[in-house]
């Protein structure tokens, strides 16, 4: 493998480019849809692009768990082997674009990935896309990710990218004009320490800024986190972008700046060089208007081109330049996927049902809502595989030559009081009830998806912009799986969400539990496996279940008092780091 291309070589590169440029021409390059110089040899470039759990938003991919199921397997150096795949694919599809002429968004190599925010409270809509509430964990798979996507050659593979600087973790709702206090020792105990781990460590080549401020200045904006803590403190020398239109928040909602103009100075002069949105189409106007100088545009589009050179784009031997297209979505890349989706499933609960024996079973009922949905699989910023494998297929499959009878019943709606909009409430749940009574053991399958938990802005969302309400399963699910139970046939349920819930009667009442997360395009595949022993589960909690709200503080309150495994008051449903399995597990001759 070839010396990797210093910054420092690239960024000399990158000013001989961006000296023979106009400011016109500069100022043009600080947008992520960056048009092309065409007397340069320059084409256009959208910096947008996502990766979170598989090339995103851009056709077919690999689905690999959601973030917060990857974190679940503990497991870095797998997590590494999974991002650079993803980088992979995203090489192989990158390649066809350029070929083509397609310089869309999506198509790029700088990929917006990974979330390191810390999971702090349970009610966040976009806690699934971190790695739970952990900095320490946080931190370490980050790195790995980091390393995955960028590789080791003498390019970067991909550019990854730590979000959201710093102190963002909802409400969704108000996360335009949502100031975030927190003190210094929750800062640098735990807001802080993973994006210093990609920073420092990982030689990451992007941050991305939140929507929010911090401690009053806006993240997008803070000369605090984006030039004394980033620059300064940490020697961080890659390239800042802005969260999409965070810019035009600060005098649209935080009401810091006046104008257009004054936020884009406010946000360039801080370091924020590349804009997700439009509001450095105001760059011009802000020289104009004396409030930057050519400098600060000029410091910005060398950062960016350095990304760019760095990513092998203007030389002719970047190795990866030859990735084949037939890498996508591959039956290798899938059993991967696979593989990270039987590793990321936590055993909650076990009364000794589990594994199931074939030779004893006659009929199985599958019920829920989540049980054949493939949103269930996918979390969000996800891409499209070229097969989908839900929980109720997976079983079918499993037992396609055994002489074992499936019934199936949704049972309920997600969230509705009914499936068929005509039909009268619960017009599912007499059907549920019949196949619990004609089942030897009954499969349930519930949870939440993306419309449930997300981000805010998401079609779809049904309640509180993409949080939760609380931590209860939906009242229509709620009735199912008591009504279900109360039938008094053996249950195992299935709990798919990217999230902690509070869900004191399955786990009183169930026989079983197993929390899948989002696992990805296979994930029916391995539980099903799990199911019948294949395997034995092995993920752990990256994130505390709690009992109920109650003693968690306010969700806008950003002291880690009372939150998480490190500083919660009161007894949790099931612990971080919490997770059982079949073998029994003996540690011997540990020292410390």
């Amino acid at each position: 493998m070839s010396k990797r291309i210093t910054t420092q070589e690239a960024e000399k590169r990158a000013r001989e480019l961006v000296e023979q440029m106009t400011i016109e021409e500069r100022a043009s390059q600080l947008r992520y849809n960056a048009p092309a110089i065409e007397r340069l040899n320059i084409p256009a470039y959208n910096w947008w692009n996502e990766a979170l759990h598989g090339v995103a938003r851009a056709g077919t991919a690999t689905m690999f768990p959601q973030a917060i199921g990857l974190a679940a397997m503990f497991d870095d150096e797998f997590l590494q082997k999974i991002a650079d795949i993803i980088a992979t694919e995203g090489r192989a599809k990158y390649n066809e674009a350029v070929k083509h002429g397609d310089h869309d968004i999506y198509k790029g190599l700088t990929f917006w990935s990974p979330n390191v925010n810390i999971f702090r409270d349970p009610r966040w809509g976009r806690g699934h896309e971190t790695y739970g509430e952990d900095p320490y964990l946080s931190g370490r798979l980050g790195v790995a990710f980091i390393n995955g996507l960028q590789g080791d050659g003498k390019y970067l593979k991909s550019a990854a990218c730590a979000k959201h600087f710093a102190v963002h973790s909802g409400p969704e709702a108000v996360r335009h004009e949502f100031n975030a206090e927190a003190t210094a020792k929750d800062m640098w105990e735990t807001y802080l320490p993973a994006f210093e781990e990609c920073v420092v460590e990982a030689k990451v080549e992007s941050v991305m800024g939140a929507y929010n401020r911090t401690n009053g200045e806006p993240c997008c904006g803070s000369y605090t986190l984006l030039r004394d803590i980033l620059r300064e403190k940490w020697q961080f020398e890659g390239h800042v972008v802005s969260d999409c239109w965070a810019i035009r928040d600060f005098h649209t909602r935080h009401f810091v700046t006046s104008t257009a103009p004054e936020s884009v100075a406010l946000a360039l002069k801080a370091g924020c060089d590349l804009n997700c949105g439009n509001m450095y189409l105001h760059v011009l106007q802000a020289l104009q208007e004396n409030l930057i100088t050519e400098e600060d545009i000029t410091r910005a589009a060398i950062r960016l081109f350095t990304t760019r050179i760095k990513l092998g784009m203007f030389d002719d031997d970047c190795e990866y330049d030859n990735i084949p297209y037939s890498v996508v979505d591959s039956k290798e890349h899938n059993e991967v996927a696979l593989e990270a989706a039987r590793k990321s499933l936590v055993l909650l609960k076990n009364d000794g049902i589990l594994p199931l024996d074939k030779s004893k079973i006659k009929s199985i009922g599958v019920i829920g809502p989540n049980a054949n949905s493939r949103l269930a699989l996918k979390g969000n910023y996800y891409g499209t595989p070229s097969r989908y494998i839900t929980f109720l297929e997976g079983i079918q499959d499993y037992l396609e030559d055994e002489d074992i009878r499936i019934y199936y019943s949704e049972g309920c709606h997600l969230h509705k009081d009914k499936v068929e909009p005509l039909a009268l409430k619960h017009d599912r749940l007499s059907e549920a009830l019949t196949v619990a009574e004609h089942s030897d053991v009954v499969i349930l399958c519930l949870g939440l998806d993306e419309t449930l938990e997300g981000e805010e802005g998401d079609t779809g969302n049904h309640a509180a912009s993409g949080d939760k309400l609380d931590l209860n399963l939906p009242e229509v699910q709620q009735m199912l799986l008591e009504k279900v139970v109360a039938v008094g046939k053996p249950t195992i349920l299935l709990l798919a969400t990217g999230s902690a819930m509070s869900i004191n009667f399955a786990d009183e009442h169930c026989n079983a539990i197993i929390q899948t997360w989002y696992p990805g395009a296979r994930g029916g595949k391995a539980v099903a496996e799990c199911l019948f022993g294949e395997f034995s589960p092995a993920g752990k909690l990256p994130v505390t279940f709690y009992k109920s709200l109650e003693g968690l503080p306010e969700f806008t309150d950003y002291s880690m008092k009372g939150r998480t495994y490190r500083y919660m008051e009161t007894e949790p449903l099931y612990p971080f780091g919490y997770g059982l399995t079949y073998s029994k597990v003996a540690l011997k001759n540990l020292k410390v």
